[in-house]
């Protein structure tokens, strides 16, 4: 999840938060939601209750640690590119996820070189950095059966977890995922 201030971030780009928080909290929720849902399909196929479940749920916390992408600039490579001034930088956007940064190192205005042969001191288009690419989580629980869970029983959830991610609404930004499940 990426997030811009900029006022001009075009409409194309819907997935583009507003604040670094506000790219947290979309994350923070997807990821909890997604946890639920597994654990209460795995409550509901041993036949417990709706109060049981969501007594359940309420006894779990899952911490999600992601650092979002921040983009002073939005640009989509369907477009021509505005230039960007030096030292500016641009996320570039591919059907709705930033796919790229271009940052003008130059001294004078330049646009993104998208071409297969750019200039040779046309600003340069570089990959996502690794940290804005990668969230990880934790999650806890005081249910005194759940606790009791063993290791395999919490990477099926997590699994689970990782490919309704994967199937979802959002399955372009979750192409590859690990877990691991840890006790502390």
């Amino acid at each position: 999840m990426a997030y811009s201030t900029a006022p001009d971030v075009p409409p194309e780009a819907p997935g583009i938060a507003t604040s670094a928080e506000g790219a947290r909290r979309f994350v923070d929720r997807l990821i909890m939601q997604t946890v639920f849902d597994v654990l209460a399909s795995q409550a509901r196929s041993a036949l417990l209750s709706d109060a049981v479940i969501s007594a359940i749920l309420n006894q779990l916390t899952v911490t999600v640690t992601y650092t979002p992408l921040m983009c002073s600039k939005v640009r989509l490579v369907v477009e021509n590119p505005n230039p960007l001034n030096a030292g500016e930088s641009a996320c570039i956007i591919v059907d709705g996820t930033v796919t790229a940064i271009c940052t003008n190192t130059n001294a004078g205005r330049m646009a993104c070189a998208l071409g297969p042969a750019p200039l040779p001191d046309a600003p340069k288009i570089t990959p996502v950095p690794d940290p804005h690419l990668t969230i990880s989580g934790s999650l806890s629980t005081t249910n005194i059966i759940m606790t009791s869970w063993s290791r395999v029983m919490w990477q099926s959830v997590v699994n689970r977890a990782i490919r309704m991610l994967a199937s979802g609404p959002f399955r372009r930004h979750f192409f590859s995922a690990i877990a691991t499940v840890g006790r502390n």
